[in-house]
């Protein structure tokens, strides 16, 4: 037992690389069983649990007549639109704010003010000042996700040590160099994760943003399947957008080791 203990349950032990994946499968499994005890055993009524084949027939069929293919680029371009946006101005105001502090000063309240409002709350303004088009949605979803990184990136760039720009100007670095070449490349590691945190938020206001006058996407595929009650195309939607965001992560998680081999792992 003591042994077992050590092996596994010794924090920020890294397990061997076969444990972790059967341990992921367990889990993924013991989820499908209990869904597959609760829909085909009857112990809930099917139209408020799906059976999984009923929500493979819907993907089948959404495949099959182009629906839910369309439905889900729709989505895809509002979420990476909105959120590439938000993040080319974040990253830079971010570094800024967290590194100097007249930048935290101008910056800093309004974002406080701001990452606390609802974003449901601004829909109705949002569509008097862009109107109910894709820019609506896009708009959503670059509200829901920069403020948040830009506090964020903010507290990974505030958190660079002060040792290490001490030590660039000690050994000659000027101003620009430190910046360019010690506090960038320190902040980038933290950066990445938080771009990767934040994208996963972005999913999630996906329905908020395709409340409104929406005729396409995984959002308004949802509700609009909501309306007749059919639940195995609202858990087809929702796990389609699981999908795209473990997707969407893992390729985050590529993408930092590739571009900062320093920071891997």
């Amino acid at each position: 037992m003591a042994s077992f203990l050590d092996a596994y349950a010794t924090p920020k032990k890294d397990i061997p690389r076969r444990a972790y994946l059967t341990v992921s499968t367990l889990v993924a499994a013991a989820i499908l069983a209990l869904w597959c005890a609760l829909s085909y055993g009857g112990l809930v009524r099917s139209d408020f649990l799906p059976t999984p084949d009923e929500v493979v027939t819907a993907a089948i069929n959404g495949i099959a007549d182009g629906s839910l293919l369309v439905n889900t680029s729709v989505s895809v371009t509002e979420i990476m639109s909105g959120f590439v946006i938000a993040s080319v101005f974040a990253v830079p105001l971010g570094i800024l704010m967290g590194s100097f502090k007249i930048a935290e000063a101008a910056l800093e309240p309004v974002t406080n003010f701001v990452r606390y409002l609802p974003v449901s709350a601004l829909i109705p303004l949002l569509i008097l000042w862009v109107g109910i088009d894709i820019e609506e949605k896009i708009s959503v979803i670059f509200i829901g996700t920069f403020f948040q990184q830009l506090i964020l990136i903010a507290d990974v760039s505030r958190g660079v040590s002060q040792d290490l720009l001490d030590v660039s100007y000690t050994l000659g670095a000027n101003r620009r160099t430190v910046v360019a070449r010690v506090l960038v490349p320190a902040t980038l590691p933290g950066v990445m994760d938080t771009l990767r945190v934040t994208l996963g938020w972005a999913w999630t206001y996906l329905v908020v943003a395709e409340l409104v006058a929406a005729n396409k996407g995984l959002g308004y595929f949802i509700l609009n399947s909501m309306r007749g009650l059919f639940t195995d195309q609202i858990f087809l939607g929702i796990m389609v957008i699981g999908l795209l965001g473990l997707i969407t992560d893992q390729v985050f998680k590529l993408l930092r080791n590739w571009l900062l081999p320093w920071a891997a792992g």
